[in-house]
């Protein structure tokens, strides 16, 4: 058989495998319904759920290992177009999209659409500018490409790390969405969940490299879509009737709106504001004298654990008020940091809606307001674009996205795939704000009003794993709970939703189990990328340039490991919410490389000294403004007070400043430099030349 045949007799054997596969997976689901019905405990149908698709994706890591370096970084070069678009699709939809993406929208309303914008956007990028030129260069990696186009290693270098950075920050909050998922389903400490669940993620990439992730991408991706399609269509019928989510959601969010008029007039809804408002007014007054704030603090938490060891109080209580006392601030910095945090988280639940805005409502304040209502519609949208534009570009920036596209057999099928990607993430994309306004409809309808004694299981279960999830405090003892009253994080609506919903536990099982794929997937193809970059690109060619491949694949291998036990590490400390590390990650992408990568492609003059005073100059103008306003990141670098805003944009965007000055940077350094090689000349000649149209 010539090529072409071998090509398709290869993709119907893999039609045949995944559709069993996706039967398979559907009457398992099927089994542990009845199973439940049949009084099957919680505990235990989520625990099938994990150890059933964990051990199916290590199967699939154990057949397809190898040392090869052609199938171990880009699995040979074979990969349909229709199957790299599922795997990119799962490679795509990280933690974030499936976990984070609809809780955004539940939170922002239509500011949480910047997402869905940027990220599907962005993917047109890929697909008109960046694509089909990198299929056509045929290497392993980005910062490869970055080395021959621009003269040398140092390019290659500057490209590894800005890849090691932002794939590491993207790969944090994957894991963190394991560690949440395990720990739910298993009821282990989150701690001990994302270690567990990195067995998931390690089983894959270490044993095949790009092989064995491509082909357990494209099983995670069935798992992944039919799991948050079940629950959203559920709704969709359970509250309109409708079996299309994304019809039904004018007609839910019409009901949203009335309701929200209704909540924001109750009056035992404004109770609990005017209470966070005097919280946070004591909070502001305790910033006027820190250190009388501080002594009163301790006075009256000793008085407290005194008058309870008096009067015999249990010792739970006892223990509490002692670790409450322990706990203060012992500086007046720390405690200045404690009031201001107090004081603002205040504030923003002093406010209708427990501080969301109305979900309809397009950008916060008022064009036609007052001075102040003005500026904050203004940074608003201006936030709302810059978030648009961050999410774009960082799409078309991704080293882990764009090598994907190095694994087709051709051009045409690497222009193919991006279609089927667009295809497969559309499938969430237009379903997510129908999921978010759903949610909302039954929180606002069957959950305010209920008395405290009565509130479903699932709020205590998921406080348990982690309280910045969801927290629920009778603030006006009233027993009766009022939206207010509840905080609510956006990692957790898409996981509870089923709950919310009143369905079966086997649902909630199945929509846990495709957010471990999507986190999986995703954590797969960064830790690959990471390693790729340290092995490949800087160990090969600065440590050990005559290396042999075989030796390259075993260290990254082991730096795979080593990597992946780090990302396990920071992410056991909870640093930030995913949808934070995500964006930082995409902004990181954006400065680091798109302007280089296009640059490189479509224009020839373009220079190593341009391209690497470009990259130098975006990357670090983006993380000086991460780190200095960014308030995990602050607290990291133990940086104090936030510096001022650059026109009031917010530190996810950061990369808004840093792409511009690094195309500016590029363009004015490659004009006063020496031109490019004939080797660079040469290479852009040929990304760019007629294909023929076998490949084109």
């Amino acid at each position: 058989m010539n090529e072409a045949q071998t090509q398709s007799v290869f993709t119907r054997r893999l039609h045949r495998v995944y559709a069993g596969f996706t039967l398979g997976f559907v009457a398992f689901v099927a089994a542990l319904a009845v199973l439940e019905h049949l009084g099957l405990s919680r505990n235990v149908i989520g625990l099938l759920f994990l150890l059933a698709t964990v051990a199916l994706y290590a199967v699939i890591g154990i057949v397809c290992r190898t040392t090869d370096p052609a199938e171990y970084y880009v699995a040979g070069r074979r990969v349909p177009a229709f199957y790299n678009g599922m795997a990119t699709g799962a490679d795509w939809m990280s933690a974030a999209s499936f976990i984070t993406l609809a809780g955004t929208l539940y939170l922002s309303g239509f500011g949480g659409l910047a997402f869905i914008l940027g990220w599907s956007g962005g993917f047109c990028l890929v697909a008109l500018l960046l694509a089909p030129y990198l299929r056509r260069f045929g290497r392993f990696t980005i910062p490869e490409f970055l080395g021959e186009r621009y003269d040398g290693n140092l390019a290659r270098g500057i490209g590894a790390v800005a890849t090691v950075l932002c794939s590491f920050t993207y790969v944090v909050a994957q894991i963190y969405g394991v560690g949440l998922i395990t720990s739910r389903l298993t009821g282990l400490a989150f701690e001990i969940g994302v270690f567990v669940g990195l067995g998931g993620v390690l089983v894959c990439s270490f044993l095949g490299g790009m092989r064995a992730v491509t082909w357990t991408q494209v099983a995670q991706y069935i798992v992944l879509i039919l799991a948050f399609l079940v629950p959203v269509v559920w709704l969709s019928v359970k509250q309109t009737g409708n079996p299309l989510p994304p019809l039904a959601y004018g007609a839910q969010l019409g009901q949203i709106t009335a309701k929200e008029a209704e909540l924001i007039g109750d009056a035992k809804e404004r109770e609990v504001i005017a209470i966070f408002a005097a919280r946070a007014a004591a909070a502001e007054a305790k910033l006027k004298d820190v250190s009388a704030a501080m002594a009163a603090d301790r006075a009256a938490a000793e008085q407290q654990l005194a008058e309870l060891r008096s009067r015999g109080a249990p010792l739970n209580e006892v223990q509490a008020a002692a670790r409450a006392l322990s706990a203060l601030p012992a500086t007046e910095a720390e405690a200045r940091r404690l009031y201001i945090a107090q004081r603002n988280a205040a504030a923003e639940r002093a406010r209708p809606l427990a501080g969301m805005p109305r979900h309809a409502t397009q950008y916060a304040g008022d064009p036609e307001g007052d001075a102040q209502a003005r500026m904050e519609f203004d940074d608003s949208r201006r936030n709302f674009l810059a978030l648009v534009f961050c999410l774009m570009v960082g799409t078309a920036g991704l080293p882990h996205i764009l090598t994907r596209f190095y694994t087709t057999p051709s051009v045409r099928e690497a222009r193919q795939s991006v279609a089927w990607s667009l295809l497969f993430i559309a499938a969430l994309y237009l379903t997510a704000p129908a999921l978010a306004v759903m949610v909302k409809y039954e929180v606002f309808n069957n959950l305010v009003g209920t008395p405290f004694d009565q509130l479903p299981a699932w709020i205590g279960a998921w406080a348990r794993v982690d309280p910045a999830l969801v927290s629920v405090v009778d603030v006006n003892q009233d027993k009766v709970f009022q939206l207010g009253e509840m905080r609510l994080g956006a990692d957790i609506v898409v996981l509870a939703a089923p709950e919310i919903g009143g369905m079966p536990y086997v649902i909630s099982g199945m929509v846990a189990a495709g957010a471990l794929a999507a986190a999986l997937s995703t954590a797969d193809g960064l830790l690959l990328t990471i390693t790729n970059a340290l092995s490949h690109d800087l160990y090969h060619r600065l440590v050990d340039t005559e290396a042999q491949t075989s030796r390259r694949v075993a260290i990254s291998k082991i730096l795979l490991l080593g990597v992946a036990l780090a990302a396990a590490y920071v992410a056991a400390y909870r640093p930030a919410d995913i949808v934070v590390l995500v964006t930082a990650a995409f902004s990181i992408a954006a400065s680091a490389f798109f302007p280089a990568l296009v640059l490189g492609i479509f224009w020839k003059r373009a220079s190593k000294a341009g391209a690497v005073a470009g990259m130098l100059a975006g990357l670090g103008v983006t993380l000086y403004y991460m780190v200095t306003r960014e308030p995990w990141l602050r607290g990291l670098f133990g940086i104090g007070e936030p510096m001022p805003l650059w026109f009031g944009i917010q530190p996810m965007a950061a990369g808004v400043f840093g792409v511009p000055l690094g195309f500016a940077v590029i363009v004015v350094g490659s004009l006063l430099s020496a031109p490019p090689s004939a080797k660079a000349l040469a290479l852009v000649e040929r990304l760019r030349s007629p294909l023929p149209p076998e490949a084109g």
